[in-house]
């Protein structure tokens, strides 16, 4: 990881499991998608044992770390802790972000979640670095995402703070420019990379419709 700011490596953010799509492992998804321009990498694992999120993690990591990307654990502390990931994005009912913060150190990245404007004071209280902002849309991936809501909060946060922002639920194509409208920094994605016949494609392709959209943005 280099001494980019935080907001730069969120344009492209894939949060993944380590169940592979297809004919691809989880690994080679990671691969094609961090060749292709992934900009950070989430390892959120809720079912494997252990010994299994610790060895591919492990992998998972040296992978992102030959093509300078930013590894995150998702809740699990402990876990970042014994991959010596670059941090851990937490949720509101996870490890409060000061507590992470006193358990990794300071030069670890802390993101939380929010839903609502509530939800976003308690992580700028909490010390956050980043906020993930969603369900922007609706989500199959995460079964208790919740009820979407839209790009409304993106814009309330950014008018606030200055902080990075990431949106994330229900993103894919063709509705990433509108998030970025909005304010946010990046997408956070799952489904669409990693269920996509092409990931290396699809992180191209998003990764394009970011910069594309800043760039019409600048121009205004």
């Amino acid at each position: 990881m280099t001494n980019r700011p935080i907001s730069s490596y969120l344009q492209v953010y894939l949060v993944m499991g380590l169940d592979g799509h297809g004919e691809r492992t989880a690994l080679e998804i990671a691969e094609e998608a961090l060749a292709e321009g992934v900009t950070m990498i989430q390892l959120r694992e809720k079912n494997a044992p252990l010994k299994e999120i610790l060895k591919q993690g492990a992998q998972l990591k040296v992978l992102c770390q030959q093509y300078k990307v930013p590894f995150i654990v998702n809740d699990r502390v402990d876990v970042a802790l014994l991959l010596d990931a670059d941090g851990v994005h937490v949720g509101q009912d996870d490890l409060p972000g000061k507590e992470a913060r006193q358990l990794l150190g300071p030069n670890k990245i802390i993101g939380i979640s929010a839903g609502n404007l509530s939800e976003a004071e308690w992580a700028m209280a909490s010390g956050a670095d980043y906020l993930g902002v969603g369900p922007i849309y609706s989500t199959a991936t995460k079964q208790d995402a919740g009820s979407a809501i839209g790009t409304g909060l993106i814009r309330e946060i950014r008018e606030r703070w200055a902080i990075p922002i990431v949106g994330i639920g229900g993103i894919d194509q063709s509705n990433t420019s509108e998030v970025i409208l909005a304010g946010a920094d990046g997408v956070a994605v799952v489904s669409a990379i990693c269920s996509h016949p092409d990931p290396g494609y699809a992180s191209r392709a998003l990764l394009t419709i970011v910069q594309d959209t800043f760039s019409t943005q600048s121009i205004k």
